[in-house]
């Protein structure tokens, strides 16, 4: 994000310096109690040349898999409260997180808040995937009021998918213009600032509720297809730009929006494939995604439109002890078909469902009615506990323009590296800090629950 530092962004930069420092104090002392705790444990006496490779196998992934050797924030809480209490003794591990919502972003600002998120498997077949769901209530720094509920359930033998959300905000929207950057623009004066070559920064205000469902019906082991609706309601949109030409109105008027309101609703189709271990945090396997929005006018849509998503992610895990050491690819992309869809409905940078694809960027700084981005992540333990572990990423992004800019014809890189605290171990939720860097001065602090794919 381009920025000019003030007298109270460096107070904002020493607030975010001091809970990084907070955070990384609390896994060292973390780190020390897993050194402290693994010398006492009995060395291993299983032996290569005493059991069959395959059986070795399955001792290795037994192990990787329980849970009880792992080490989480309510084990750190036991270790402060209770001391004399051994790991685990206390409480049945729960699948529920409930935690102070703590993040940090340039498109947010700082954010102060609470967030529960559960996981659950359903019914008694050991190859149903987990059922997982989260609420927030939050406000930031920079004005946004935000409460979701949302949940991914799969019934008993994965017989059916339910997905959706429900949104109620107050926001404050980043604006950069349309396209992905490119410099050398031709046209008139307000296909430049549509552009917006320079990365001028903008904001909108608004009110946003969304309202998203859709159900899918297992048609084939891991493969399934759906249907549903998605409304989403912006009112009260307010350029706070005193120039009468701004990105936002001049793309507003050439496709006949309102400038302080619109209705994007529509039904929803998709295919999807999955084979994920866990819908938090995978260790292996592939989740696959393909859909086709169509907004229509009768359903309340200011303008009817059809739009194409795709989303793929592949996970593979490097080690049959360790399988938290883990090559994660992702490739999230969305394309209009016909029709117009509002301006702040394109698809771009931080707009994917869980809104954190292009790390080092604000949300929509690339946007465009054509928007692909792909990612790779190394994640690996650091402690052996598994309380702390790391990450690092990178991303490209591309996007058409309306100036002659096609898509995949210009791309912009991003990336990063970051830590995992792990704080809930039966559910494998993490607290996610990473520190990520884009172009045009582009930078921040990113922290979130669960990885960003």
């Amino acid at each position: 994000m381009n920025t000019i530092i003030t007298k109270a962004q460096r107070s904002h930069g020493h607030k975010k310096f001091y809970l990084l420092y907070t955070i990384l104090a609390v896994a060292l002392l973390a780190a020390l109690h897993d050194d402290a705790y693994s010398q006492t444990q009995a060395p291993d006496s299983v032996k290569a040349d005493s059991v069959h490779k395959d059986s070795l196998k399955q001792v290795k992934q037994k192990r990787a898999d329980n849970i009880s050797k792992q080490y989480d924030i309510g084990d750190l809480f036991n270790v402060i409260f209770h001391p004399s209490k051994k790991p685990d003794s206390l409480h049945k591990k729960s699948g529920i997180t409930i935690i102070p919502n703590i993040a940090s972003n340039p498109s947010i600002g700082s954010q102060l808040g609470i967030k529960a998120v559960a996981g659950k498997k359903l019914g008694n077949d050991p190859n149903t995937l987990l059922s997982v769901a989260a609420t927030s209530a939050s406000i930031t720094t920079k004005g946004i009021i935000y409460f979701y509920v949302n949940h991914n359930i799969f019934t008993p033998g994965n017989k059916w998918n339910i997905q959706g959300s429900l949104v109620a905000a107050k926001t404050v929207t980043p604006d950069f213009g349309l396209g992905i950057g490119r410099q050398n623009i031709d046209g008139t004066e307000a296909d430049k600032i549509l552009a917006n070559p320079q990365r001028k920064g903008y904001a909108l205000h608004s009110q946003y509720y969304n309202f998203r469902e859709k159900v899918y019906k297992e048609v084939e082991k891991n493969l399934f297809i759906g249907a549903g609706v998605s409304f989403d309601i912006r009112r009260k949109i307010q350029d706070k730009d005193t120039a009468s030409l701004t990105p936002s109105n001049i793309y507003n008027e050439r496709y006949g929006f309102p400038l302080d309101h619109y209705s994007a609703n529509g039904l929803l189709f998709n295919i999807q494939y999955t084979t994920r271990d866990n819908q938090n945090r995978a260790y292996k396997g592939i989740y696959a995604d393909a859909g086709i929005r169509v907004n229509q006018t009768w359903m309340g849509s200011t303008k009817s439109a059809v739009q194409l998503t795709t989303d793929f992610r592949k996970y593979f895990s490097l080690s049959d002890s360790n399988p938290e050491h883990v090559i994660a690819i992702w490739n999230w992309g969305s394309y209009l078909l016909n029709g117009a869809v509002p301006y702040l409905e394109l698809p771009g940078t931080g707009r994917d469902p869980s809104f954190r694809s292009g790390r080092g960027y604000t949300v929509t700084y690339f946007k465009g009615t054509q928007y692909n981005d792909s990612e790779i992540e190394y994640r690996f333990p650091i402690t052996r506990n598994k309380f702390i572990s790391g990450v690092t990423f990178f991303s490209m992004q591309t996007a058409n323009d309306k100036t002659g800019t096609s898509l995949f014809q210009i791309w912009q890189p991003g990336g990063g590296a970051g830590l995992r605290v792990l704080f809930n171990k039966a559910t494998r939720t993490n607290l996610c800090l990473d520190y990520a860097y884009g172009k045009y001065g582009s930078k921040g602090f990113f922290l979130g629950l669960n990885e960003a794919f």
